[in-house]
């Protein structure tokens, strides 16, 4: 999120030459990240990172991720005024990601947050249209209510086009109060909610991916704290299952909730935003280990 603002060339390929010798493969990123760190306002910051880092490494194993539909049309338009999710802007969001990246395909195209002013068959139909077309090798949704997933899949079935096959929105292990508002969050349909959960559950040939799975890292990072609708007795019973599991595995909270995402059912994807190579070999080390029953069982009854 943060190449080419926060992050030099220096600290960004660091990151991305140890990901791939790690054995990393996907690489996420959006057309609008970063604008609110940008003096312009605007984004495409990381994808041109990201392409000057790929030109460098030719041929490197990499699966590419970009989205769009939130990028702001204006310095100051977010969240009000972005390129939402027609045709038209669907393609010219594309078309800018593809020159910054310095590819001439992505593997995995996101409808980045919901377009209500765009009829739904039309946004269909630019995404099923790309993969035919070869242009994205799938598409996912972000940011959107569940239901909406299902009504894309029907309208995909419909009209005979490539249905989505990922469907991304924020979760972790501590959950926020239903209803309240979540710092940090401007997009009311970002969480991961159950009927979320049910239809990955029931379209296992959707992949479900998550955002803000360490809660910028305020389970290990005593200078990072949740905010109020994170404080319950649920949570408090959680923290404690947490704890117990971390300590017995000799790991921290953030690595036992990346492996507690990434070993459950469904599986989830958690997209990391570390800044540095040991954040990032912390992380990796706890989506690739497996809990055992026992540890999973003790972590799900908490709640």
């Amino acid at each position: 999120m943060y190449f080419g603002t926060r992050l030099d060339d220096e600290h960004a390929f660091a990151l991305l030459d140890r990901f791939v010798e790690l054995g990393g493969t996907w690489l996420d990123t959006s057309d609008n990240y970063s604008f609110w760190e940008d003096p312009s306002g605007l984004g495409g910051q990381s994808e041109a990172a990201l392409g000057r880092w790929l030109e460098v490494n030719a041929g490197a194993p990499v699966r590419l991720s970009t989205k769009v539909g939130a990028q702001p049309n204006r310095p100051g338009g977010f969240p009000d005024d972005l390129e939402g999710l027609s045709e038209r802007a669907v393609r010219t969001g594309i078309s800018g990601s593809l020159d910054r990246l310095g590819v001439d395909r992505v593997d995995l195209l996101w409808a980045h947050v919901e377009d209500r002013m765009t009829p739904l068959d039309e946004t269909v139909g630019v995404f099923g249209s790309l993969v035919s077309e070869g242009v994205v090798g799938a598409y996912g949704v972000s940011n959107h209510p569940s239901f909406a997933v299902e009504e894309i899949c029907w309208r995909a079935a419909r009209t005979g086009l490539p249905a989505p096959t990922a469907y991304q929105q924020r979760y972790s292990y501590l959950q926020a109060l239903p209803g309240a508002d979540v710092v940090g969050q401007p997009m009311p349909l970002g969480m991961l909610s159950v009927d979320g959960l049910e239809l990955l559950l029931r379209r296992p040939e959707i992949t479900g991916w998550v955002y803000t799975a360490l809660l910028l890292g305020a389970y290990d990072r005593p200078d990072r704290t949740w905010g109020p609708e994170y404080d319950h007795p649920g949570n408090a019973r959680r923290l404690a299952a947490l704890d117990e599991v971390a300590a017995a595995r000799g790991l921290t909270r953030g690595q036992v909730v990346l492996s507690w995402l990434t070993g459950g059912s469904p599986h989830l994807v958690p997209i990391i935003g570390g800044s540095t190579v040991g954040q990032l070999e912390l992380a990796w080390e706890g989506a690739t280990t497996e809990l055992t029953s026992e540890e999973r069982a003790r972590l799900d009854a908490a709640h």
